[in-house]
């Protein structure tokens, strides 16, 4: 996996290499630079101009050493400087006196933005070297004026670091901040880059080294790690020759209200697709003749409302997992099934969609749960867990994650770009797969039916992140297959089956990318 660092992670980092290893800032700085000068040039044609915005700061020294390697190949460029050239300290300075030196004008920017504004107007490519990881306070004034004029050119950007007015924890513009065809980050993604609203603002997002070696931070706090595809096929292992149906897994899916029966059909077809050899939806009579007339595979069992705790326990008998709320409806009915689950169920859950909606505000209730639930709400459901809004949970991905995961004590998965999966005692994992597309009814559904399969033979927290990991991979191939066809951009259109139906191809892929040696 790969570390994920705040703001104040990465400065540790930085002086940590500079003090305790004797890395110089300046070769710091000067790798970085080269890094994102690398990424400046990819793809961009070479007559194409290069207009480099630096700030003040180590930022701006940044933009300076990509300015110096751009000259270095060749390119046309055009550097800019807000605020004073006597005003800059230690590497910036050295780096802006380079430049000086080999006799590139440094334009300064004060209140007129007529040269730059033509400057951009001709470009290929506009760097934004004004402000990286360290701000923390709204832009104003000339920078808020630059940002904009630059995201109103409608030019390539690429961002040094995080786009600037991004908030680098958060990920959320503060006033306003780049929109960035691409983002260049130094030594580790950083924690806004990896949220939906920064992904936004960041587009592409490298990763250029520093040239020091990443063991070093091992002794060194970072938020998350962000999950890699060897990691997943690490955690997943090829069935024995004499498996069947009964040692895969016997999976329970409490969901079908009428009307919501898809949701029941979904995880049931996910939870087999992921490999689970048994799967029975247990729901209300009235769901239970439209889903048994749609299906080959899965079982179905009858809940009676006269005699709920005792049906439910001859339901759950001879199960592995449960999966709780896909569809399955909110009245008190719900609302006894799923409480008698979390209160007597001892295995591991996934509770999704409405099972999560009957716990609106309490999320300690799950704490006092005798099994190992994994909750998988979207950012409106989180919301109502924690009384929140969805701005407030989209302001903070990370922090929401880990107020609910301190009140509820168990696993829980904050879908969106860039899911989250939060545990107690565990650093935050971030999923890197999945698109778009994903926005579509009944994807959800499908995941809890992964994490059910996945969940008979892995630990929660690993079976989440594992899970997460391979439904945003399922999507992924969707959208690669549809790309090959000739469909550029592919971003609508999936239905949740189709991902459901990928699966085992993005299992057998993860699992063949571990074995050298296939048989």
């Amino acid at each position: 996996m790969i570390p994920v660092v705040s703001r104040a992670e990465m400065r540790a980092f930085d002086a940590h290499a500079i003090d305790a290893q004797r890395v110089p800032s300046l070769v710091l700085m000067e790798n970085a630079g080269r890094g994102a000068a690398l990424a400046v040039a990819l793809d961009l044609p070479r007559d194409a101009r290069v207009v480099v915005v630096c700030g003040g700061g180590n930022n701006g020294g940044d933009g300076f050493v990509v300015a110096r390697h751009l000259l270095a190949e060749g390119r046309a460029i055009e550097v800019y400087l807000v605020g004073s050239p006597e005003t800059l300290k230690g590497d910036a300075r050295a780096n802006h006196g380079a430049l000086i030196g080999l006799g590139v004008p440094v334009q300064l920017i004060d209140s007129d933005l007529g040269p730059l504004r033509a400057d951009v107007g001709r470009a290929g490519c506009v760097v934004d070297a004004l402000f990286g990881t360290g701000l923390d306070r709204p832009l104003v004034g000339v920078y808020a004026a630059i940002v904009e004029l630059v995201n109103q050119s409608h030019k390539a950007v690429v961002a040094v670091d995080v786009p600037s007015g991004m908030n680098a924890d958060t990920g959320e513009p503060m006033g306003v901040a780049i929109r960035a065809a691409r983002t260049v980050t130094f030594g580790f993604p950083k924690r806004g880059l990896l949220t939906p609203r920064g992904a936004e603002l960041a587009g592409e997002v490298h990763v250029a080294s520093l040239g020091v070696p990443a063991t070093i931070a091992a002794p060194l706090e970072h938020s998350a790690w962000l999950v890699e595809s060897s990691d997943v096929a690490g955690a997943l292992s090829p069935r024995k020759v004499g498996a069947h149906k009964g040692t895969a897994g016997h999976v329970v899916v409490f969901a079908g209200s009428p009307g919501k029966v898809g949701a029941a059909l979904l995880a049931g077809r996910a939870a087999l697709r992921a490999g689970a050899g048994l799967v029975t939806i247990a729901t209300w009579p009235e769901s239970a003749d439209a889903i048994e007339g749609r299906v080959e595979e899965l079982m179905t069992v009858r809940l009676h409302r006269d005699d709920l705790p005792a049906s439910v326990d001859r339901v759950l008998h001879g199960k592995r997992v449960v999966v709780l709320g896909p569809g399955f409806g909110t009245d008190e009915a719900a609302r006894a099934v799923a409480e008698h689950v979390l209160l007597t169920w001892q295995g591991p859950s996934v509770v999704d969609a409405d099972a999560l909606a009957l716990f609106d505000g309490r999320p300690e209730v799950f704490a006092s749960s005798r099994g190992a639930p994994v909750l998988t709400p979207h950012p409106g459901e989180l919301g109502k867990l924690l009384s929140h809004t969805v701005v407030e949970i989209e302001a903070d991905r990370f922090g929401a994650v880990a107020d609910v995961v301190g009140r509820a004590r168990c696993v829980v998965v904050l879908k969106g770009a860039h899911t989250l999966v939060g545990a107690p005692e565990e650093r935050t994992v971030v999923n890197g797969t999945g698109n778009a597309a994903l926005a579509t009814a009944g994807a959800g559904d499908v995941l809890s039916g992964i994490l059910g399969a996945f969940l008979s033979h892995l630990d929660p927290f690993e079976a989440a992140w594992a899970g997460v990991h391979v439904h945003g991979a399922a999507a992924d191939r969707w959208r690669n297959a549809e790309r090959a066809q000739g469909s550029r951009g592919r971003d609508r259109g999936l239905l949740a089956h189709e991902v459901a139906d990928r699966v085992p191809d993005v299992i057998a892929a993860l699992l063949a990318s571990r074995d050298p040696c296939p048989a």
